[in-house]
Parts: C-alpha cells; structure tokens; sequence
C-alpha cells in the first residue's frame, strides 16, 4: 500500500480540501428576490461586493468541511477596473447559449486526500475583455457558436500569465501553498497576488453574535482566530509581505443604496488596490476577510514563485521543510497513479485520465442549502417569497444539505444534480471507492430523500424527475470496491438498497399514469430530445408514453432484482426481494408491448427501433417516429446471471421457474433466460436477439448514430430530413444539430438532438459488454453498417471506447477533437497537453460543448481507459 493509498483509509485526511466554489453568485440558493429570478438576484457584477448567505465562491479555493474558514488566490494585472477573485461568465440570460465560464483554466492533479493539487489559470496581461464578452454574446442568435474568450484575441502574443497554483499537505490541516506565476509574454508586466483568507459569514443572519477574527501582528502573518478550527496561522515565505484587512460583510450602500454601520466592506481590498480608496481596508489590521499583498513585475518570459503556509502550528521558521514535504507529496502523487496506470502503455492516455480524475477531484464542494430557511428567511434576512404562485422547492422543507459533494462542474453546475452524482461515482470508486460510496449513501439520506421516497433532482427543481440510475452506480461502485478491497461491502448495498426500496415505489406511484407499467416523467435529463417539451401538459387527458421511461424502469427494476440477490447470498430474506423485482421487471416488458392500439407498443417492427407513443384520451395511439438515443436506452435493461448464482439462491430460482412455466406470455418476453450462454449464464433483457441486432444495426450506421467519436443523440437523418409533427394545433420540427442548441427549450444550454453524451454512451459501452458476456461469439453485427465486415459485441463496445476516448486524444495531426481545431489550443507549447472535459461534444467533428470543465459524468472516459483484468461483461 503507497503512502496515499495510507491516507486514505484516515478520515482526517479529507476535512479540508478543494471545496470552495468557482461560483455561488446566480444559484438558486442566494436567490432572495420575490419572482424567483436567480439569474438577477445575485450577479457577477454585484458578487465583489455581497456577503453570501450559504456558500463562498474564489479562485482554486480550499477550506474545511464545515467551510467556516476559506482560502483562495485573487490577481490583479493593474489594468483591470475589478480584482479577479472569481472567474468571470455569462448569465444563463447574457449567453446566446445559456451560462458559460469565459475564463481559460485547467486542473492538472489533485489526488484522494488532496495531499497534492495543481491547477493553472491563465490571466491576460492586458485589460480583461469582460464588455465584449457581454455584448458579442448578447449580439449573436442561436444558431450561431458562442464568442468565446480566446476569440477576442486577448491571448494573441501570449500576453497572458501563467498561474500555477499547487497545495501540499504536511499533515490533514496544514498546507503548503505555492503560486508560479510565468509571464508568457515577451514584455515586462506588473501583477498583484493576493492570497486571501476569509470566514464564511455565520453571523449576519440572526442565529448568533460569535464573530472570529483575522488579525497581523506583523507582515508576512495572518492570525487566525476561531473556537472551532484548528489553523491558527497563514504565513508568507516573503516576511515583508504587507497584510490589508476588511469584513466579509455587504457593502449596503453599493447593493442596496442605504447606510450602515458596519466599516471595511467585502470589496474593501478591491477598492484599495483598484480605486487607491485607503479607507476601504482596516489600518488596525484585523477582520473577517485578510490577503497578503505581493505586488511585482515579471519581465517577458519571466517565472516567479510565491510560497505559503497555512498552518495550526506557531513557529519561527515555517518554511524549513517546505521544499522537501512539498517535493515528496508530488513523489507520492506520481506512485499513485502510477500504480493505478501500470497496464496503460500509451503516456497521452495516461495524461488525460489523470487530468479526468484531477477534475473529477477538484470538483469536489461544500453545499449548504436549508431549504426551510431560505423559503422563509432568517430573523435578519428577509425572504420575500410569493406563495400564492410559484415558489421553487416549496415541497421539500425537509432538505437540510451541508456536506461535500462531487459537482457537475464547480462553475457552471455548482449545486448537485443526482443522475449526474451517479456517474461520476463510478470513476470515483477507481481513486477513491469510500468517498464513491457515501455520495451514494448520502444521497438517500433523509435530510435528502424526499418522505414520499423521490429523490431530489436539483437545486432549481428538486422535484423535477431524472433518469433512476441510482441502484445501477450503487452496483457497479459496490463490485469496484470489492474488487479493490478483496471484500464485499455488504452494509453500504444494504442500506442503499433499503432507501432505493422507497424510491422505487415512488416511481410506481407517481410515474406509472394509468397503472400499466408504462412510465413518463417528462424531460428525464435529456432536455429538448423530443418533438416537444416532454414535461408539456396536454388537452383532454392526452399523455405521452416514454421509450426512455419505461426502460429506465425496467433497468431499475433488473439493478434492484440483482442487488436483492447479491444481498441474498448472505441473506436469504432478500431472495423474496429478488423475486418481487422479476416479476416488476416482467410486467414492464410486457407493458412495453402492448401500448394502447399501436402493435408492438413502444417497439416499431418496420423500422426495428423504439418510439415514444402519444397515447390520446380516446384509446388511440399515435407513434412518434423521432429516432434518438431515447430508443436505445432499452438496451440499458440487461442483466446476465451465471448459473451457479441460482444454484445458490433455491427460493428465487423455484418461483422464477414457476413465472416461466406458468405464464407463457411473461416468460417469451425474457430473451433467452431458459437458455444457458457462454460459460452456463443467463440473459435478462427486454431486447430478444432479433430486435436486438435491428436496433444495432441503426445505431453503427454511420448515417445515423454512428460519428467519429461515439454515439449522436439523434439519427444524422434529421439534418437534411427534419422530423415534423403537430399536436394540439402545434407544429413541431426536430433538425438533427450536431452542437449547440437553437432552442431556448430548458434554458438553452445543453442540446440532445445531435452532439455526443458520455454518460448516455458509458451505458451503452457497458450494455454491449453485458451481451457479449452473454452471447459470445455467437452474435456479430455488420460493423460499421454496410461495411461488410462482420465483428463481436465485444469489438464493437471496445471500438466505441476508442471514439469516445479519442475526442482527448492526440490524432495523427498532433490535435485533440475536443479543441476544435483551434490552433493555440492544439500547438502550442503551453496549451496542447491540457485537457478540458467538456458537457457534451459536437456530433460530427468532436468539438467540446457546454460546460467546460464537466469532469462529473464525462470523467468516465477515465473508466473507459483504465484496462479491465475482468471478463467483459462481468461487473466489477
């Protein structure tokens, strides 16, 4: 075991870390207006001034657990009219396709514990072009790309900065800091750094008076005091380093145009430095809000280092050991990975998964969200909320969030979405299978778990519905932990899988519209995927039956059944629980046929694929033609089991033989479980052979599904043949876009109706290996189609793998796909080996689209380039 593997296993070691947001500023959570305008509640333009309520937000930002004290960077080129302490974006309202970070960063490293982590921001050495930005954004349509910031030409001559920050930790609490900052210009430029320490504002509210304090006796010290929190010191490695001090506190008279009489404002150092207001800072040198004032120049090409120490240890020198602790924590980062890469040969490969798992780390956060609270209001904030129409979340007063979670992207997704949770756990559990599993747990907690048993969806719906995928990554972490840890973790599935009970009954109940075992649910995740707003309520009583719904509650079900038999091994109570979700599983296959007067149900025999059916109030059905991945997602609904499993479980395999013999109808739907494949398994699917090699045979076709770089969202058929449709005096069009959308549907800001999604594609990676598990070299499809050669589920899954991962992968031009062919991106020197995982990917060219740093679901490239020592097919 290598010394983080050690750390690991030691709790402490995690109490502090990467957990301060890259935005809090236009999140539902400081939301306090009476319409329910996020957006315009809290903006970047008033976030220098305003004390926030739950969270704090700051630049390659750590703290602890609890986040009641904070430590980030803020820079200042001298030319700016605002001090960087945050990274700079559009509203969802400014951006032509929603919110985007227009900022240039990438994260490099970071492992478990945190004990070393490295990031670089490159900040221009000219006036930051924060007006453009605005206004070429706002001038363009959608249906034209977003104005991003390297086009304003601002990094033209490498007039930029680079600023690589690093943390070492010497023990749990005490860190060492280091900026280099690189001047990558071939002129001299002047640059401020301010390492600033902060205390999250508990005070303001109305619960308490206890306010801690920063304070400097001397220059290159900041004092730390606080009844709870064990670092008493921030030090400078420059002694003359001078402090300024101000109060995290809103400055009244900016935000609100009225008085107060609090002294020294949140923005109090940016005023200092920017407006040379002097009374803005506390010459009495303490507050609640402190920075060390490094003010230098670096000639062109020029490289200087920084060094600090946070620390709860009072000493003369606190440096005396920086150089070899920080030296032997990248040491110790390097035997990491490189015990976790021994069986990857390719370095690119190995560059990219450890840029993945350093995202996937750094994206960790502190979320703090009372939801009662904020309805309605503190006793010193207001909350003026209109509950006569719609105010968010009003169901869910129950919802108490403090702890840390893993985030879709720390910036543009800075709250918990918990179908994006499921996925980055299952890459997590390679690095980190504790922390995987109690994301997971923590989930079903109820202080998260609605009392009706619904999960909470997000911050700006909780009670919008996504895809169950739950009790599939509770599995698939369980089986990697396993794996990892030479035994079973038997308490974590339990007591998942008890809560996953309560979640499952919700979807019968409240999703399953007519009782017959078809499912809705609206949008489920994939935004505008439809003909229309799937959420869409229509006239007399219509309703639409999901493809998508009704598979992903058959694949629930099946994940539930093999988690109840997995659990009966050492228990044989749960092989009733094993049954119960066979026959759930059953009944929803044999829904899936029998949909209303359409034959075939949800299945479309002429074009071998799944449709959503509108099913109208009169008993009559209409099929909606629109091939998308919501007719692949049937394959997700597969599970094999190996024969000596049964023998072992005699409870679950006598009824499963009496629901196969006695109710022929049931059992035809079951593809081949009576039949013993490859190695004495059995298949579970929704998908006989027949339909499954029609619906493959749609998705490799290169017309279709089928790119450069994965699986497209929507048949490429849609481009020059859009899909029509007309519903209740509406005509609706669907045109297959390969990147952004050129709707306003659900925001705008993400598009399922062309571009690449890995979390859709993982499944489908996985759902091939489970059949070739099954089938073996016995089922082989024209791949691609039309090319007459003929290849194993197994290549096919394997060659997906290789489209997928090399979207990040140098080709043979020396570029990586997911830069779009921008050449300072792909060439130059100090760009082209740093990473950025995007939302999702341009479907024909593999261009990077949406959130740029959404290390949350697409980090399972990182899974799909870690070798398996393990069957294909067989999960662990």
């Amino acid at each position: 075991m290598n010394a983080e593997q050690e750390r690991i296993q030691k709790p402490e070691w995690k109490k502090w870390g990467p957990y301060v947001s890259n935005r809090q500023w236009g999140t539902v959570r400081e939301d306090y207006s009476p319409n329910g305008n996020a957006w315009g509640s809290t903006t970047y333009r008033d976030a220098i001034s305003r004390a926030y309520r739950w969270n704090e937000d700051g630049i390659a930002g750590i703290c602890d657990h609890k986040q009641r004290l904070c430590f980030a960077f803020s820079f200042w080129n001298r030319k700016d009219k605002i001090v960087k302490e945050r990274f700079f974006g559009l509203s969802n309202h400014e951006g032509n396709h929603g919110e985007d970070v227009k900022e240039l960063f990438y994260y490099l490293d970071n492992t478990p514990t945190h004990s070393f982590m490295k990031m670089v921001y490159k900040y221009p050495i000219n006036e930051f072009p924060y007006e453009e930005l605005v206004a070429e954004n706002a001038r363009r349509s959608k249906k034209e790309p977003e104005f991003e910031v390297v086009e304003t030409g601002i990094f033209n001559s490498n007039a930029y900065f680079d600023l690589f920050i690093e943390y070492a930790k010497i023990n749990h609490d005490d860190f060492l800091i280091r900026v280099t900052a690189v001047n990558r210009s071939t002129t001299k430029a002047p640059l401020v750094i301010l390492p600033t320490l902060w205390y999250r504002n508990n005070w303001s509210w109305g619960y308490g008076t206890y306010e801690p304090q920063l304070k400097s006796p001397v220059n290159g010290i900041i004092e730390i005091e606080h009844d709870t929190i064990s670092p008493k010191r921030l030090y400078s490695r420059r002694s003359d380093a001078e402090t300024l001090f101000c109060n995290n506190e809103t400055n009244s008279e900016k935000i609100f145009g009225t008085g107060t009489e609090i002294k020294y404002f949140k923005d109090g150092i940016n005023d200092y430095l920017v407006h040379d207001n002097v009374d803005a800072v506390n010459p009495e040198k303490f507050g609640t809000k402190a920075s060390f004032l490094i003010d230098t120049e670096l000639e062109g090409g020029e490289s200087k280092t920084f060094d600090f120490r946070l620390s709860p240890h009072e000493m003369e020198d606190a440096f005396f050991d920086f150089d070899e602790v920080f030296e032997l924590r990248k040491q110790e980062a390097n035997e990491f990975y490189a015990e976790m890469q021994c069986e990857i040969a390719d370095a690119d490969e190995k560059n990219v998964q450890r840029q993945a798992f350093a995202g996937l780390l750094w994206n960790k956060q502190f979320y703090h969200y009372n939801v009662s609270k904020w309805l309605h209001g503190d006793p010193k904030l207001e909350a003026p909320r209109d509950f006569d129409n719609h105010v968010r979340n009003r169901d869910w007063e129950h919802m108490q969030n403090k702890d840390i979670i893993s985030m879709p992207d720390k910036w543009e997704y800075p709250w918990f979405a918990t179908w994006d949770l499921a996925f980055h756990c299952v890459p997590f559990s390679l690095v980190d299978s504790t922390f995987a599993k109690h994301q997971l747990r923590l989930l079903t907690k109820e202080w998260y778990i609605h009392p009706n048993g619904q999960l909470p969806a997000y911050e700006w719906d909780f009670s919008d519905v996504n895809p169950p995928v739950h009790a599939w990554s509770t599995f698939r972490v369980y089986k990697i932990d396993e794996k990892i840890n030479g035994k079973p973790d038997i308490p974590f599935l339990e007591s998942v899988f008890q809560k996953l009970l309560l979640n499952f009954t919700w979807w019968v109940n409240r999703k399953d519209k007519n009782g017959n075992n078809v499912f809705g649910g609206g949008f489920l995740g994939l935004d505008n995927i439809g003909a229309f707003d799937r959420n869409m309520e229509f006239k007399n009583g219509d309703h639409l039956e999901q493809a998508d719904g009704t598979s992903w509650m058959a694949m629930f079900a099946l994940n539930m059944m093999r988690i109840s038999m997995e659990l009966a091994l050492y228990n044989p109570v749960y092989e009733d629980m094993a049954i119960k979700f066979f026959e759930h599983y059953l009944y929803i296959a044999e829904a899936m046929e029998n949909i209303g007067d359409v034959k075939g149900g949800l299945w479309n025999e002429e074009d071998g694929f799944f449709y959503d059916v509108l099913q109208l109030n009169d008993g009559d059905s209409i099929s909606l033609q629109l091939r998308s991945i919501v007719g692949l997602i049937p394959m997700f609904a597969v599970e094999v089991v190996e024969h000596e499993t049964l023998e072992k479980l005699p409870n679950f395999t006598k009824r499963m033989d009496w629901v196969l013999k006695n109710k022929p109808k049931l059992a035809n739907l079951v593809s081949h479980w009576e039949v013993e494949g490859q190695g004495g398994k059995h298949l579970m699917s929704i998908l006989r052979k027949t339909r499954l090699t029609r619906i493959l045979q749609r998705m490799v076709d290169e017309n279709e599904f089928l790119s450069d770089y994965g699986i497209r969202s929507m048949s490429k058929i849609y481009e020059e043949n859009p899909f029509k449709f007309t519903v209740d005096g509406q005509d609706f069009t669907v045109k297959y876009t390969p990147a952004e959308s050129d709707s306003r549907m659900f925001g705008g800001n993400s598009n399922w109706r062309g571009p690449i999604w890995f979390p859709i594609n993982f499944l489908i990676v996985e759902s091939l290996q489970r059949f070739y598990y099954y089938y073996g070299e016995s089922l082989q499809i024209e791949y691609p189609s039309n090319s007459g050669e003929m290849r194993n589920l197994d290549y096919v899954s394997g060659d997906l793998s290789r489209r997928l991962g090399s979207i990040f992968l140098k080709n043979e031009k020396g570029e990586r796909p997911f830069n779009g062919g921008d050449d300072l991106m792909n060439h130059d020197e100090h760009f082209k080996d740093y990473i950025m995982f995007h939302e999702y990917f341009n479907g024909d060219t593999g261009k990077g689209i949406g959130a740029s740093h959404q290390t949350g679901w697409t980090a399972t490239v990182a899974k799909l380039i870690q070798p398996s020592r393990t069957p294909k097919g067989k999960f662990s």
